[in-house]
């Protein structure tokens, strides 16, 4: 048998540096949850000064790339909704780890791969997978024996719910527009007008004061940190996978952002972030879940090359 054609190698290798660079940015994800835990002031501030440091960010990295920023208004109607969906996912998820624990929170979110399976045949008119689903039941799984077991967090639990829901919806979403529109361009637009929602119900509820500005030295520095290499490269590097990969493998991989972001959590935080044994038993589900995908993805992919071998 001969030997195989060059694009049978690199394919392989390109898919791993995908999954692997996946990977890198949910472990980045992880830790974004530890900054929004050690950030002292309340969720919408926090994603407010979040999303306007990023798109800042990405404004002067695409002048850089000299990237044009014209667009009609129909294009930005459909990013403006993008960055409503995005800033309500985050200052959810903020909210969440403020009135429960980054655990709780994290593996609550992991829930989204369900959601995912839900939205997605409505935006991209197709059928379910049948092996999708029963791998977001296991997900729904897990989040149910979690919160059995700890119902100290109800009320965390259910925010970081609808975050999950938001998110799930954002990630379909984006699926859409990354067809017509580069991963960078997206991101700085999203956050754009994540920051200008926002300042929207800033002004509305009155917030804006010299006091609003005056945050701690260690604020300042968490924040910095969390727009640059927590939210704007690797939205950027999502929003880019998005092409090449589908949004429930993306979504569902974000399952491991609580396993980074909880061993970063008990070993910053300690005993307030312990949790009872099932509530282990349920992130190993969700874990379980992602495996299960990786394995049935790749069998997929070996099933094509060999049928075209």
């Amino acid at each position: 048998m001969g030997s195989l054609p060059y694009s049978y190698i690199t394919m392989p290798t390109s898919k791993l540096k995908n999954q692997l660079h996946l990977h890198f940015i949910v472990f980045i994800w992880g830790f974004t949850a530890i900054l929004g835990a050690l950030i002292s002031i309340n969720a919408i501030p926090l994603v407010w000064f979040r999303v306007l440091m990023a798109s800042a960010t990405l404004f002067v990295f695409l002048k850089i790339r000299r990237v044009t920023f014209e667009e009609n208004w129909s294009d930005l109607l459909k990013l403006l909704i993008g960055g409503i969906l995005v800033a309500s996912h985050w200052v959810t998820f903020f909210y969440a780890i403020k009135i429960s624990t980054i655990s709780t929170t994290l593996i609550t979110l992991s829930s989204s791969a369900f959601f995912v399976v839900i939205f997605k045949p409505f935006f991209e008119k197709k059928k379910f997978e049948l092996y999708e689903m029963v791998l977001a039941i296991f997900t729904i799984l897990g989040f149910i024996i979690i919160f059995r077991s700890e119902k100290l967090y109800t009320e965390g639990i259910l925010v970081a719910l609808i975050s999950a829901i938001l998110v799930a919806l954002f990630s379909v979403y984006n699926s859409k527009l990354v067809k017509t529109y580069t991963g960078s361009k997206i991101a700085f637009y999203e956050l754009l007008f994540a920051g200008l929602f926002l300042t929207v119900i800033l002004l509305f509820k009155n917030e804006f004061s010299i006091e609003f500005f005056q945050l701690k030295n260690s604020d300042w520095m968490y924040l910095i940190i969390l727009a640059t290499i927590c939210t704007a490269y690797p939205f950027v590097v999502a929003t880019n996978l998005l092409k090449k990969m589908s949004p429930f493998t993306i979504v569902l991989t974000n399952n491991l952002e609580p396993i980074y972001g909880i061993i970063l959590a008990l070993i910053l935080f300690g005993d307030k972030e312990r949790m009872s044994p099932p509530f282990y038993i349920g992130g190993a589900i969700i874990l379980s879940s992602v495996l299960i995908n990786g394995i049935i993805k790749s069998r997929k992919f070996n099933g094509r090359l060999n049928s075209e071998d």
